[in-house]
């Protein structure tokens, strides 16, 4: 259910004062904290953001697709690691659940999700598989009414912070893919669950990931997502289409408030008697980001009106991530360029986005798996 055009620009405004006024003021300090202020993590809370899109009968905001991505596109306009404490809340955390839970599992967590009281945690990646999901070594072990959860997840986000993990295990240990994994709703402080130290990354401070150990880990039977075996990648599927347009208006928000700081210095910064906005090859930069991260909005938006009219976009929501997380790289590197040595000193926060972005084309599926996913689905189509 779509909101009316008020109530969505009401949204849009507040999100965007909210960025503006209490968020880029604090990008510094986050990052040589490695820690956001508990109280903005209250304040979103108290707007809603950890619930976008869970619904609204547990107690979200039930955006649509297209609704979100606005939603993003604002959130995208300050340092990404405000967002990625929320990401997961609205995306493959609740997703899975919204998707396929069963309606006891909806009811359970989903409304606590939505307000924030509980973190999601997506478990899936571990030291052996990534990208290839079909060779996931945790396994879980039925025994009686639950199941024995043993292995390793890695670079897990929000991990330190989690109450609740979605969990990707091996319940077929005669399989060898996909086919032979579930998903696993797990609460934190459940016995068997390790958290490791967090994890020393290139960017994205205040942003945390961490290795997930499951020892003897025992669950509920019932906590399978959707109450049956086999089905956790499917369900993970499902949730992708709608995580990778999520970060790929992330990156569009990104590419837009690079492109302001760096037009700003431009008409500020003189070199030979005049604004080296006036230079050609400065100009030629600007409007080369310009225009690609003006293509990424459109290809955003337009794919996530299709997605909301209930087409396929497993193709294209690929194309999205692909693109626009390659694009808002070369934004952050002509801005580094445009800046010269100011955008190489930390003081004016160029470099920071620098580091920040190159993760997007990296996790939620790299460039190289989207290349794979895209020329996959056309070769099938063509045959």
């Amino acid at each position: 259910m779509a909101l009316d055009a008020e109530t969505l620009q009401q949204l849009l405004d507040t999100v965007s004062r909210f960025v503006r006024e209490r968020l880029v003021p604090l990008e510094h300090q986050v990052a040589d904290e490695d820690a956001i202020p508990p109280e903005v993590i209250d304040e979103m809370r108290a707007m809603g953001l950890f619930g976008l899109s869970i619904p609204e009968e547990y107690g979200g905001l039930g955006l649509s697709m297209a609704e979100e991505v606005q939603v993003a596109f604002e959130l995208g306009q300050t340092s990404p690691v405000f967002r990625s404490i929320i990401g997961t809340n609205n995306g493959i955390g609740s997703q899975g659940l919204v998707i396929d839970g069963t309606e006891e599992q909806k009811s359970k967590y989903l409304p606590r999700l939505a307000t924030g009281e509980l973190i999601g945690s997506f478990a899936l990646t571990e030291p052996e598989a990534g990208s290839d999901a079909g060779s996931l070594r945790t396994s879980a072990r039925r025994d009686g009414d639950h199941y024995v959860l043993n292995g390793t997840k890695r670079f897990i986000t929000n991990a330190p912070v989690a109450g609740l993990f979605t969990v990707f295990a091996r319940t077929d240990p005669d399989s060898r893919d996909a086919r032979g994994v579930s998903a696993f709703v797990v609460e934190a402080g459940t016995p068997g669950i390790t958290i490791g130290k967090p994890d020393r990354k290139m960017g994205q401070k205040g942003a945390h990931t961490a290795d997930v150990i499951f020892e003897d880990c025992r669950v509920p039977a019932a906590a399978i997502i959707g109450g049956k075996e086999g089905q956790g990648f499917k369900t993970a599927m499902k949730v992708l289409d709608r995580g990778r347009l999520h970060i790929s208006a992330v990156c569009v928000g990104i590419a837009e408030r690079l492109i302001r700081d760096s037009l700003a210095y431009a008409m500020e910064r003189k070199q030979f008697g005049q604004p080296i906005a006036e230079f050609q090859l400065i100009q030629a930069m600007l409007a080369d980001s310009k225009a690609e991260a003006y293509a990424a909005r459109c290809m955003v938006e337009e794919t996530a009106r299709r997605r909301d009219a209930g087409r396929d976009v497993g193709t294209e929501a690929a194309c999205c991530k692909m693109f626009a997380s390659e694009m808002v790289g070369r934004v952050a590197d002509r801005a580094v360029q445009i800046h010269g040595g100011a955008g190489y000193i930390a003081d004016y926060g160029v470099e920071r986005f620098y580091r920040d972005v190159r993760l997007f084309r990296i996790y939620e599926g790299t460039t190289q798996i989207q290349q794979v996913v895209i020329a996959r689905n056309m070769i099938r189509e063509a045959r």
